[in-house]
């Protein structure tokens, strides 16, 4: 099964939280590249995920959710809100990441928080 690749959009482009995923030896990218320019708009960056094979990461539910429907072959949506701190952000998505294939996403739309770490 192929493994998950994933791009942080214009909202979740974390330097930090790009860096850490890496580390982790997941395949990520980011807005900016030289695939999306800084500006590109979030169908913009929804389709060029989507073509370059990739799963997209965003905090933008409220673009993202009627984009997700506008554009059903999508490579697939993982949307969280703003308040997760840092190494929750970086957890979940490596959880996710390690769990989940590039098979079990396309057209989909789900909430990172299924991937929270579950407390004892």
């Amino acid at each position: 099964m192929p493994k998950l690749r994933l791009h942080l959009d214009a909202d979740t482009s974390n330097r930090a939280l790009y860096t850490a995923l890496l580390e982790r030896g997941h395949d990520v990218s980011r807005t900016p590249n030289a695939w999306m320019p800084p500006d590109a708009s979030d169908e913009e960056q929804l389709i060029g995920a989507t073509t370059h094979g990739r799963c997209i990461f965003t905090f933008n539910a409220r673009d993202f959710i009627p984009l997700s429907r506008k554009h059903p072959q999508h490579g697939g949506v993982i949307l969280a809100t703003q308040k997760w701190p840092l190494s929750a952000l970086i957890g979940a998505l490596d959880r996710l990441l390690s769990e989940t294939d590039a098979d079990d996403w396309p057209g989909r739309l789900r909430w990172l928080k299924d991937w929270m770490k579950k407390e004892a």
